[in-house]
């Protein structure tokens, strides 16, 4: 019985952290969250992580990826440090990857190369993705579907989207990423996670960013991972215990393969 929560998506490493991150873990341990797995940005963040991950390597751990809005006119140059990781050591999954139309739409065919190429060492790796696809989900998977074989997997993070995208997601092996939107009023997630396949879900929430109510606006933390587990329980009307082991399964399965 996995009787501990997962922490698919966070960046326990940022600045909004540095103040109390002791803190913030402890209260992580305490809500039984004991994974915590942190996607990258790009060259920035690597050595934050990499000093976190070193603590408690069993505990928190590093993907290796370059996020879309760090994707820009030489983007090449992060593509390269990034490689250069992935080919050193073990990391969970390359992941913060993805596109996003939300910020800026200026690098939209570099943010496709760079996505195309992530995927590609993905495969070769033999690790999942972590994909960011804010405002260019239908894009995103339009993107992935010609490298979707069955053998690919990741997550699509943060999702928001319709039930309709969630079956196309499905049917690539891929996964939803449940976040601290999943607790906001007017995003619509009350309607979709209805119909959503837990089999399908694992949670996260995307710290500092998109805390759950009642704490949207304010810092977001690993600890509030039942929070969002709870909304899913009561949108599903199955119990926080289902909602626990079916989510920490899924996690579990998706990254460990990679870490051995």
């Amino acid at each position: 019985m996995n009787n501990f929560w997962i922490d698919t998506h966070a960046h326990i490493y940022a600045d909004e952290f540095k103040a109390d991150l002791g803190e913030a873990l402890a209260r992580a341990e305490e809500a039984r969250v004991l994974k915590i797995y942190m996607p990258n940005i790009d060259h920035t963040s690597i050595d934050g992580m990499m000093e976190i991950e070193a603590k408690s390597p069993q505990n928190h751990i590093s993907m290796m990826g370059l996020h879309p809005c760090s994707v820009n006119k030489g983007f090449e140059k992060e593509l390269y440090l990034v490689e250069d990781w992935l080919n050193k050591r073990k990391f969970a999954a390359v992941g913060e990857m993805g596109t996003d139309l939300y910020w800026d739409k200026t690098y939209w065919a570099e943010q496709q190369e760079a996505f195309k190429i992530q995927v590609q060492w993905a495969k070769k790796l033999g690790l999942p993705l972590v994909i960011h696809c804010r405002e260019s989900i239908d894009e995103t998977i339009e993107l992935l579907r010609p490298f979707a074989d069955g053998r690919l997997t990741g997550i699509f993070h943060c999702f928001s989207g319709s039930v309709e995208q969630a079956k196309k997601i499905a049917e690539m092996n891929f996964y939803l990423g449940i976040g601290g939107v999943a607790t906001f009023k007017n995003s619509g997630m009350d309607k979709v996670i209805p119909e959503l396949d837990l089999n399908r879900m694992v949670l996260e929430t995307d710290s500092p960013y998109l805390a759950p109510v009642p704490h949207r606006g304010k810092r977001n933390e690993p600890n509030y991972i039942p929070l969002i587990a709870n909304k899913i329980s009561e949108l599903k009307k199955t119990s926080m215990e289902e909602v626990q082991k079916i989510t920490t399964a899924n996690a579990l399965k998706l990254f460990e393969p990679a870490m051995r």
